[in-house]
């Protein structure tokens, strides 16, 4: 497959454990792109807020805003020209959704207002990919890979941000929105389930806002 020149930023999106880490990196490999992967195993605030979220979603909160868009500031404005795709696995407002979802009213007002400061000087992507599961598939994903810090995480936690971000997708006037229910794929260890997916982000024709498709 010739991978459409209408992308030259790209970014899969997901709940945690939704496996778009994993897409991302399988994407990148197989056509020799740019891969940006999002830096949180080093950061100490991470595990705290798992064990007191009420204490530590600000600083967390805070502390992912910031690296996300240093990394963030720091690749994009570095663009290969031999290898012009940059494929993401988090956007840049994926601070903005989790935030709403961990903070207190009066701390999300006060994020958000340096949210839009900072966000003004990022690109957008060309193509955003949301992954779907259900939570409960979510869960057993968590479980499989091991992360002790996430074994406690609870399905309302998961439910309220899958709503977090439908709230946020569903107000998106200026991207387009690639929604894959992949509920009954397994792209990582099945091929043709990866070829499925990649079929529909390189070779369908997308709107602006939101595209929905079921894949089985």
């Amino acid at each position: 497959m010739i991978l459409t020149m209408d992308y030259n930023f790209i970014v899969i999106e997901g709940n945690i454990g939704s496996g778009k880490t994993s897409l991302a990196g399988m994407i990148a490999e197989k056509h020799g792109t740019r891969l940006l992967l999002e830096q949180f195993d080093d950061n100490p605030f991470l595990p705290k807020f798992y064990q007191d979220p009420d204490r530590y979603s600000f600083p967390l909160e805070l502390s992912f805003l910031a690296s996300r868009y240093n990394q963030l500031n720091k690749e994009l404005s570095n663009i290969d020209l031999f290898k012009p795709l940059v494929v993401a696995d988090y956007i840049f407002s994926k601070s903005l959704i989790f935030a709403g979802v961990t903070l207190k009213p009066e701390e999300y007002t006060l994020y958000r207002q340096i949210f839009n400061i900072i966000n003004r000087n990022l690109p957008k992507p060309d193509l955003l990919v949301y992954l779907y599961l259900p939570v409960d598939k979510l869960i057993d994903n968590i479980r499989s890979r091991g992360r002790d810090f996430e074994m406690g995480i609870l399905p309302e936690y998961l439910e309220k941000i899958h709503l977090s971000y439908m709230n946020w997708l569903n107000y998106q006037r200026d991207i387009k929105i690639l929604i894959v229910d992949r509920s009954g794929l397994d792209f990582v260890n099945k091929k043709e389930d990866f070829n499925k997916i990649e079929d529909c982000i390189f070779g369908k024709k997308m709107k602006i806002g939101i595209n929905r498709l079921l894949l089985s």
